[in-house]
């Protein structure tokens, strides 16, 4: 039988020992380890208490999503920001979209200031999850959706990073290259300087490639630039692999200044599969993940979750590949 007392969200995290975040994340479909969602499932029957769905209705809401992106000046970046906007636009919602210019510093602040503002929810479209994100993202108390980072302890939106990568590495070594380099981010970015890097390595490897260079660069085409030249210095290469299609462009302009030749005498393929590549000649051998996808998961996902409704977590975005022309068939 059910007790008459009223009892708040906050007296709820107090009877079973958590945070108010962790009974937020309960009733927004994140995740909760099964103890504790049960310890929650069972204050909520005995004090027969009513979800905040029902408040939310009669509470003014904002009607405004807040946005934090690490840049608008990548491709993919800008298409998966687009894409948010216009499904949440037909859902009625606004979006706030601030760009942090990968600062660190600068994210915290607006996730913080975002949710101060009493924004109805937030789409965090991350490069790294450090141990401070970690402890922000426990005390806010409203619905939020990582993109792009994989986030253990709530929802997020993760591009199949692995396996694009292990699909790239072994479509260059079953083409009968040997000597590999690889132009790789920082592992500070865990999606793709860990992840992809981790499934490309697998995929160069189990086909039998061993001589393996890997050099790191930003995502910027002047850093690219630098350090293809740097691989062309140091080493004999027959493939080179790029994390986006942003550093290809850099490599197609060193290679050809060195003249060299795509494919004949060094293959290039990358991930992106940005428009331009399309028009660069060679076409860009590319992996391509679903922008558009992606930004409609996000905004319909922040939306269930606005609703009360239990949401999926992680969600995987698929890719295709473009096969472009600058990959080459070398002899066993």
């Amino acid at each position: 039988m059910s007790v008459a007392k009223k009892i708040t969200m906050k007296e709820i995290a107090e009877k079973c020992g958590v945070g108010k975040s962790t009974v937020s994340r309960y009733f927004n479909g994140g995740y909760v380890r099964e103890e504790t969602r049960q310890k929650i499932a069972d204050v909520i029957a005995r004090y027969n208490y009513e979800p905040n769905a029902f408040a939310r209705l009669k509470a003014k809401e904002s009607k405004m999503i807040g946005i934090i992106a690490p840049c608008l000046d990548s491709t993919v970046t800008s298409k998966v920001m687009m894409s948010i906007d216009r499904h949440l636009r037909e859902a009625g919602y606004s979006t706030l979209i601030i760009n942090t210019d990968h600062q660190e510093e600068l994210e915290l602040q607006y996730l913080e200031r975002l949710w101060r503002m009493k924004v109805d929810g937030l789409i965090l479209s991350a490069t790294h999850l450090s141990e401070a994100h970690h402890r922000l993202l426990a005390q806010i108390d409203i619905p939020i959706v990582v993109v792009a980072q994989r986030y253990e302890e709530g929802v997020c939106i993760i591009n199949d990073d692995y396996y694009g990568g292990k699909f790239v590495g072994t479509y260059i070594g079953e083409r009968h290259h040997r000597s590999v380099a690889c132009l790789c981010v920082d592992t500070w970015d865990e999606a793709i300087g860990v992840v992809r890097r981790k499934g490309i390595m697998d995929g160069l490897h189990e086909s039998g490639v061993n001589d393996i260079c890997v050099y790191l660069s930003d995502f910027s085409l002047e850093h690219a630039c630098e350090q293809v030249g740097k691989i062309l210095d140091e080493h004999t290469i027959d493939a080179l692999i790029c994390s986006t299609d942003r550093q290809a462009l850099g490599a197609y302009k060193v290679i050809r200044e060195r003249g060299l030749r795509i494919p004949e005498d060094i293959s290039v393929i990358s991930f992106g599969g940005y428009d331009v590549s399309e028009l660069l000649t060679p076409q860009l051998a590319t992996v391509r993940f679903d922008t558009e996808y992606s930004g409609k998961c996000c905004a319909r996902t922040i939306l269930k979750m606005l609703r009360g409704e239990k949401v999926q977590t992680p969600q995987y975005v698929n890719y295709t590949f473009i096969k472009g022309e600058s990959v080459s068939i070398r002899r066993p």
